[in-house]
């Protein structure tokens, strides 16, 4: 049975907190029967006396735990040293993200636990899918802020597919994402921001991740801690998030330009021969110079991280960048071929761009990530990896 571990920072937050554990340990954790619920709270040395008060109650809950911080360090300290205790001390398979005002109400914990039994890596909870909402008593002001801001945050990282980015309500597999993210060096650990780059980073490593509403309730004790400085520097930190998550495409792009040149002067070298050679292999010898100034530079400059080594291994990935690349050879010469057809000879040069720009570059930049050097996990390319290597296993055992 997996061990979900709520890790829950406070500060000053006493009047909340003794309403909070009784929610969550004699309510909602009993309601959850496949899992075993944990509570931890990281307390960042509150004057008012919130983490004696929970230290008192320790002897009665077995799944209760505290960490007393020396001194508050901030909520993205405080949550990463909550983490780290979680995996370490408490072996936890999950652990959940919560405020203690209240603001998560306790019952979204079990459609949240439900989901990662499912499957599900990363567990999100939206504000702003249906069944979401954000508290009716919020200002029209704060509303304009809340929705806009997660939207600018979206686009800066031109990530559609998850509609809530700046929720603090989040489930994180451990296996195969959170002890693969360097958490000491996550960006804004004194400051809200944080939750961008770990949301950021943990959807980069989750294979699945699932939203589920969550109605945003407003707190009852207490002001937000959430200021203009606060959004300024997690609107910042989305920007830069934008802009490293895009460098690799810069890299591939500039790569497909210089790839482009090599292509445009293979097909007029070999277009000159138009009267010995046919148009398709005019369009193939063109494309297959292309594909090996491609494989060479990416392997050493857009992917250098996982640069392939050793010539073995260089050489079968080559073979295999051959394999995947005819595709590429076979759009661009069906493409080029049809073009030429249509249109005249004297537009092969005008017809390249228009083929590299529609056809190829989608398809290579999906072949290079899913296939040839894998920063991606696209679930039916691993299927047929794990099917070729089984019968490849079953052959070599025969």
């Amino acid at each position: 049975m997996d061990k979900i571990v709520i890790v829950m920072p406070t500060y000053n937050e006493l009047a909340n907190i003794k309403r909070m554990i009784p929610a969550l340990l004699d309510d909602v954790f009993p309601k959850i029967k496949n899992a075993q619920m944990h509570l931890l709270i990281v307390d960042g040395n509150s004057p008012d006396g919130t983490g004696q008060y929970v230290k008192k109650l320790l002897k009665g809950y077995k799944n209760l735990h505290l960490l007393l911080e020396p001194e508050k360090r901030g909520l993205g300290w405080a949550y990463i040293w909550g983490f780290r205790y979680a995996m370490e001390n408490l072996k936890a398979d999950a652990v959940i993200e919560m405020d203690s005002d209240f603001q998560h109400p306790p019952r979204f914990v079990i459609p949240m636990v439900e989901a990662y039994l499912k499957g599900a890596d990363y567990v999100i909870g939206s504000r702003y899918i249906k069944g979401g909402s954000i508290p009716k008593e919020w200002a029209i002001s704060r509303r304009i802020v809340s929705y806009f801001g997660n939207l600018f945050i979206r686009l800066a990282l031109l990530n559609f597919k998850i509609h809530d980015l700046t929720t603090g309500f989040r489930l994180t597999k451990v296996n195969g994402v959170l002890d693969k993210i360097d958490l000491e060096n996550i960006r804004e650990l004194k400051r809200f921001a944080y939750k961008v780059d770990l949301l950021y980073q943990s959807i980069k490593l989750a294979k699945n991740v699932v939203e589920i509403p969550l109605e945003f309730a407003p707190r009852t004790e207490e002001k937000s801690k959430f200021d203009a400085k606060e959004m300024i520097s997690t609107f910042k930190l989305a920007i830069i998030l934008g802009i490293l998550d895009k460098k690799r495409f810069v890299k591939f792009g500039t790569v497909g330009f210089v790839g482009y040149l090599v292509n445009a002067t293979g097909l007029w070298f070999f277009g000159r021969y138009e009267d010995f050679l046919p148009e398709p292999v005019i369009w193939a010898l063109a494309v297959e110079m292309a594909i090996i100034n491609n494989f060479l530079l990416n392997n050493f400059w857009t992917f250098r991280k996982e640069r392939i080594r050793g010539f073995h291994k260089w050489a079968l990935k080559f073979f295999q960048f051959n394999l995947t690349s005819m595709g590429a050879l076979l759009i661009q010469t069906t493409v080029g071929s049809l073009g030429v057809f249509i249109f005249g000879s004297q537009y092969r040069q005008l017809l390249l761009p228009f083929i590299i720009l529609f056809f190829i570059m989608p398809y290579n930049y999906f072949m290079y990530n899913a296939v040839i050097w894998r920063t991606w996990k696209v679930p039916f390319v691993e299927r047929i990896r794990n099917i070729i290597k089984n019968k490849n296993s079953n052959f070599l055992s025969s």
